[in-house]
């Protein structure tokens, strides 16, 4: 049987600008403007079904144009959305970004009031066919409640991105109200990472959170690679070499690498490393997602 995964989480409209010159504030910069289809797990179930993965999404579309746009642009792509859901009262997610002249963001604002409605509540009626994966991923969009339930009554390993430095407390949150707190991976970036654990540094915050119960940390650390750690052992490895288009997206790709690997058997750190070159797929593209992933990482 084919390795199914679940990716549980955001999807979002994405509006993503990118500056032709320094940014000035308070005033109208020139630039372009993309419109396209993110949301981080939806990102990552995607990611895994270009590179030939079974990825079932698990959202909430709103009931607006977007959620329609969004809904089928999915099952265009091959996500299977049979466990999401469409709630005609919400409005759909939305993510706007403005990045500087060379791809770097500069800030981001995420609407992800859909996604709300991921409720233990809702889960408990998939949580059947959830366990059937081989993999389980969600995204911190979701409640800490929800985030907790997972915790507890997911049989598959469990993965979790962090998000933002606000949302990925919600991990720590419930990792800390679990009768028997463990977590396979959690991926965060430098700034969620200090954040949550109140370090200074990455090595800090890697052996805080493995001291919490995850087993294995990955920290994304921009251009300067990635820092992965685990109780047996820890790796820095450097970014891979590209030309940076845009960044949104590569966070999610990093983590669909990891996930991508371990499906294919490999094991820790190997795992950071497919990371890595999913993530070098993105930055390459103008897109959340690189639609050639599968031709840079196979």
């Amino acid at each position: 049987m084919e390795t199914l995964i679940s990716v549980i989480g955001g999807a979002n409209v994405d509006l993503s600008a990118t500056l032709s010159d320094a940014f000035i504030a308070a005033d109208s910069n020139p630039g372009h403007v993309e419109i396209g289809y993110g949301g981080v797990a939806r990102n990552i179930a995607h990611n895994l079904s270009l590179l030939g993965a079974n990825s079932q999404l698990l959202t909430v579309f709103g009931g607006d144009l977007f959620g329609g746009l969004l809904h089928d642009y999915c099952k265009q792509q091959g996500i299977d959305i049979h466990l999401s859901e469409k709630h005609s009262s919400l409005r759909s997610g939305i993510y706007l970004c403005i990045n500087n002249h060379g791809g770097e963001m500069i800030a981001a604002v995420a609407d992800t009031e859909a996604v709300r409605e991921i409720t233990p509540e809702w889960l408990a009626k998939r949580i059947g066919e959830i366990n059937q994966s081989e993999y389980i991923v969600a995204d911190t969009n979701i409640s800490e409640d929800a985030i907790r339930y997972l915790m507890e009554n997911t049989t598959a390993p469990l993965l979790i991105d962090g998000v933002s430095s606000t949302k990925a407390h919600r991990v720590i949150n419930a990792l800390r109200k679990c009768k028997l707190p463990y977590l396979h991976t959690l991926k965060l970036n430098l700034k969620e990472a200090l954040a949550v654990t109140e370090t200074t540094t990455y090595a800090e915050a890697a052996q805080q959170l493995l001291n919490m119960g995850v087993a294995h940390v990955y920290i994304t650390l921009g251009s300067e690679g990635v820092y992965c750690r685990n109780a047996a052992e820890e790796w820095l490895f450097p970014a891979l070499p590209g030309d940076i288009v845009n960044t949104t997206g590569a966070g999610d790709a990093f983590l669909a690498g990891v996930v991508f690997a371990l499906v294919k058997g490999l094991q820790f750190p190997q795992t950071a490393q497919y990371g890595l070159m999913a993530a070098r797929a993105t930055l390459m593209s103008p897109k959340a997602v690189n639609p050639d992933i599968a031709n840079i990482l196979l």
